[in-house]
């Protein structure tokens, strides 16, 4: 499939997928004419890429474990590198569902405040 079409199925730009050649995330064929051609299976990759990326993960860290999920090689470096992208993965959830937790204070403060007139503040600064 040409780039275009490999583009309009996964979500990404043609820039992006440009990007991810250049980075050795994708390879494609090249027809007589330039035009880069891209095997089936292109969809999925982009699609791991993509949530790989959405994770946090470089494109150095990317290129670093597609052996493993191309071909199903791994080292003891890379299982050692995705454990530790792993933690820090595990690491920004924590502080997300904290932050998610503050967030879900504030709305009932503020929906309390709605519903009876009170301060949506947690304390009384007496500024009031």
């Amino acid at each position: 499939m040409r780039i275009g079409e490999l583009a309009t199925r996964t979500g990404a730009s043609v820039r992006a997928l440009r990007y991810y050649e250049e980075q050795n995330l994708l390879t494609s064929e090249r027809s007589p004419g330039g035009q880069r051609h891209y095997p089936e299976s292109a969809v999925d990759r982009i699609q791991l890429i993509q949530q790989l990326y959405a994770a946090g993960l470089s494109s150095k860290a990317i290129v670093e474990l597609m052996p493993c999920v191309v071909d199903g090689n791994a080292t003891p470096e890379l299982l050692d590198r995705l454990s530790m992208e792993r933690d820090r993965i595990d690491g920004n959830i924590a502080d997300l569902v904290s932050t998610r937790n503050r967030l879900d204070s504030v709305i009932a403060g503020a929906g309390t405040q709605l519903r009876t007139g009170r301060s949506c503040r947690t304390k009384d600064t007496g500024n009031d």
